[in-house]
């Protein structure tokens, strides 16, 4: 089993962004997070955005704004805060052509880097920034003086310093007050995709929608149901989250702790393991992302029609109603 080599405020030169400048890419919820953190450690920031609502946003809160373009050529490091699947485009058209040797590209996610639908010159430095945590969160933390654990990879090292930069970037964001990972982008984009697939975003939702369904099919009331199989969801995880499976475990009934010690392994086995292997291979192979890919220019038609159906379900109109009774007034 890997160990992980993780850095901390020790590890940084802190001085490495004193005469830089850099251009923010996307101003939504990562963007908007990590440009007001790196504005308020003394870091010099340029946002790059199109014309609309961001832009407008983004003046109000006293920032230089600017076209993608002019952000990318007078900048030394430029971050790519925008979804995986705008960045190609944004990139070749904006980006790429402003960029000069010695820069330093940012993501925060590998996705693009490690498929191949950005390609960046080799005369600059190509680096990962990832927070572990939603924007809102980066931007909390870091006022209350904390910070997010995040990951740190280096794809390409033009200028000998591209570590020393991601690891600069990082103490701007407060994540070295914490903890920085170092990973590669394959390990990163492998994992994070094989997280939302299989258990974090695809397997949870699937568990709670089989679960609703069979309880409502045996006669069951879907409020009821509902409860049982949803709402409680947060409870659990909230007590994994703060110290881990054990943790759960030790703070629920007995009843519950021995039903789903015994059970849950006839839900969650061996065949499944096999099936999430498949997700992954199709990950590591490049399928997924070719898929989503297609998926994307072809104008999201497959996407659409999921969220639809999805907004007709019972357990969505159940839920409607049943969470304006958690409502405060």
């Amino acid at each position: 089993m890997k160990v992980a080599k993780v850095y901390y405020e020790k590890d940084v030169v802190t001085d490495r962004l004193r005469d830089k400048t850099i251009a923010v890419i996307g101003y939504g919820i990562q963007g908007r997070a990590q440009a007001l953190n790196l504005r308020d450690s003394g870091v010099k920031v340029v946002l790059g955005l199109r014309r609309g609502e961001s832009w407008n946003r983004a003046e109000k809160e006293d920032f230089v704004v600017s076209e993608i373009r002019d952000a990318v050529e007078s900048s030394d490091i430029v971050m790519m805060l925008i979804p995986d699947e705008v960045q190609p485009d944004i990139y070749d058209k904006y980006v790429e052509p402003n960029l000069r040797p010695g820069k330093a590209l940012v993501f925060a996610h590998g996705f693009n880097i490690r498929y191949g639908t950005i390609k960046p010159p080799h005369y600059v430095d190509v680096i990962m920034i990832a927070p572990k945590a939603p924007g809102a969160a980066v931007r909390e933390t870091y006022v209350e003086g904390i910070g997010v654990p995040c990951l740190m990879a280096v794809h390409q090292d033009y200028t000998g310093q591209a570590q020393g930069t991601a690891l600069s970037i990082a103490h701007a964001l407060h994540a070295t007050k914490v903890g920085v990972i170092e990973t590669t982008f394959d390990e990163e984009t492998e994992t994070d995709l094989f997280g939302e697939q299989a258990v974090l975003c695809g397997g949870v939702t699937e568990l709670i929608k089989r679960g609703f369904d069979v309880l409502i099919k045996a006669g069951y009331q879907p409020e009821v149901a509902y409860f049982e199989v949803l709402h409680e969801m947060k409870m659990i995880v909230d007590l994994i989250q703060k110290g881990g499976i054990e943790h759960m475990w030790d703070n629920v009934s007995n009843t519950a702790e021995y039903g789903g010690r015994t059970r849950g392994s006839a839900i969650i086995n061996a065949e499944t393991a096999e099936r999430m292997k498949k997700l992954l291979d199709d990950i590591k192979s490049g399928d997924f992302a070719r898929e989503w890919t297609k998926e994307y220019s072809d104008g999201c038609i497959s996407l659409n029609q999921y969220r639809q159906t999805a907004k007709t379900s019972t357990i969505e109109k159940v839920g409607t109603n049943l969470r304006q009774m958690f409502r405060e007034e």
